[in-house]
């Protein structure tokens, strides 16, 4: 089992990293609170979960051993799989994942891409028990929403849009919806990681 890679992150297409492990390099899907902290050249240490299918051998990887933990939890939940939980840890910070957990909020579930009543009630069902041993790790406030992507990574304006178009894509949002949101975002920010965050503060309204 491959828990962890260090190495040099040498190409970036929302929501995949290509990280450079002493030669060899390893394409790593991400949930948006992740890829939106890196940048080309930079070396960073990924939390790792290996998937193995019949037809492919899938990592999924994580700034934070929190967040992959999270992200386990998740694939235990039925109809739940990988794409639905990076999905939900790219919509919802793992503080407020467990806000709305403790709260019962469905509401807020069903805004995340291909994540129904029924669904979102499973997971609450779920995850109620099995979220109490994070509750330690709780630093929840008002603005928990916004994932931690002070280091983000910057692109060049040309493509920025269609960046962002792509990451919201790779959730799950169509493509009309992801063009719509990102289109009455992309005058107040210049960078993807902006794009994307703002865009899914608005569809979290």
């Amino acid at each position: 089992m491959i828990g962890c890679l260090t190495g040099e992150v040498v190409a970036l297409e929302a929501p995949t990293v290509l990280l450079q492990v002493h030669g060899v390099g390893y394409e790593i899907d991400t949930p948006l609170s992740t890829f939106c902290q890196l940048q080309k050249g930079q070396t960073i240490t990924l939390w790792t979960h290996l998937s193995v299918r019949e037809d492919a051998q899938l990592l999924y990887g994580f700034a934070e051993a929190r967040e992959k933990t999270i992200f386990r939890t998740l694939l235990k939940v039925t109809g739940v799989g990988p794409k639905m939980a990076l999905g939900i840890l790219s919509t919802l910070s793992v503080d407020l994942l467990i806000q709305t957990i403790e709260h019962d909020d469905i509401n807020t579930l069903t805004k995340v891409p291909g994540v129904g009543k029924k669904t979102a009630e499973r997971l609450m069902i779920d995850l109620r028990d099995r979220i109490k041993a994070l509750q330690h790790h709780s630093t929840t406030t008002a603005s928990t929403l916004q994932s931690t992507t002070d280091n983000i990574a910057t692109f060049s304006a040309h493509t920025a849009v269609a960046e962002a178009e792509a990451a919201l894509q790779s959730l799950g949002y169509k493509p009309l919806e992801a063009k719509k949101v990102i289109a009455s975002v992309k005058d107040q920010h210049t960078e993807v990681a902006d794009m994307i965050r703002a865009a899914l503060k608005s569809m979290m309204k």
